[in-house]
């Protein structure tokens, strides 16, 4: 399950009147950064399929375009022991890991707790958020009265695993990104959510520098893949040093889409070249990739 939607709605009215936070030490280590990434998403509803999962396509462009390579994207149910044994193995094998859903304020929210569960932590109230959600809850229509039973499902919004990040990275919202053991940061599974706070969470990650970053180059051609296929193996074993990766995507009664991805733009820029020669293709540009297929 997810953030309520009448309370995503009041985050979109408010004035950006909220103070962001201040970017902490690097949790890697100085001199450190990010190099590795896995994405969990949580819920049965992703696996029942009632909703469609576009967190983790977003989290693979962003990764992609700042130069982090993503091994793994996992969606498990919302079970306690799932997300215990998941959280555990993906924190210790990359350096980031974000989560996405689970966190709202119904029995299956349960995302936060297994999380303080799976790094032996208790289950604290967030003085902050809370005063962050009060705030912005005064300027959206509500309930005459609210039970005490209402009260508490709500402030479970504001209950983390203790001694957790909580960083606000959005002026509008009160939902902050939580981030455990400097590497797990917790999101909400809303789309526009999620999108919107992992971008806000670019100035409090160690990114890989600039020159560090792929560049992806693509050619279109309308040779069927098996003819293309012997000259692809050569190619790549002859570039494989170089950690340069190739890729062929075929497209229906149409042609194949090559890609080429390599940090050495100029190295790729000439293979892309060369593979533009050789398969009697054009070098094409995302949009027209878009548009082809």
């Amino acid at each position: 399950m997810s953030l309520p939607s009448r309370l995503i709605a009041c985050c979109s009215r408010t004035a950006a009147s909220l103070a962001l936070s201040p970017v902490p030490r690097n949790p890697l280590g100085q001199g450190q950064h990010i190099r590795t990434a896995a994405a969990l998403i949580i819920g049965d509803e992703i696996l029942n399929g009632k909703t469609l999962d576009r967190n983790s396509n977003y989290f693979a462009q962003y990764c992609f375009e700042l130069g982090i390579d993503l091994k793994r994207i996992e969606v498990i149910p919302d079970d306690e022991n799932d997300i215990i044994e998941a959280s555990r193995r993906l924190v210790d094998k990359y350096d980031l890991v974000v989560t996405s859903g689970g966190i709202g304020p119904t029995h299956d929210d349960i995302t936060y707790a297994s999380i303080a569960k799976s790094f032996n932590r208790p289950l604290a109230y967030h003085t902050e958020t809370l005063a962050r959600m009060e705030s912005i809850a005064k300027n959206r229509p509500s309930p005459a009265h609210q039970t005490e039973e209402q009260l508490t499902a709500q402030k479970r919004m504001a209950l983390f695993p203790e001694g957790a990040e909580v960083l606000f990275v959005a002026g509008d919202l009160w939902v902050p990104v939580v981030r455990v053991q400097g590497k797990l940061c917790i999101f909400p599974g809303i789309p526009s959510l999620f999108q919107k706070m992992l971008d806000g969470l670019k100035p409090y990650l160690p990114l890989p520098p600039p020159d560090a970053r792929p560049r992806r180059v693509q050619v279109f051609t309308s040779l069927p893949e098996s003819s293309i296929a012997p000259y692809l193996t050569q190619l790549q074993a002859r570039v494989s040093a170089e950690r340069i990766r190739i890729g062929s995507y075929p497209v229906l009664q149409r042609g194949v889409y090559v890609s080429l991805i390599g940090v050495d733009r100029k190295r790729v820029a000439g293979i892309a070249a060369e593979v533009e020669k050789e398969l009697q293709g054009k070098i094409v540009g995302e949009g027209e990739k878009g548009a082809q297929r």
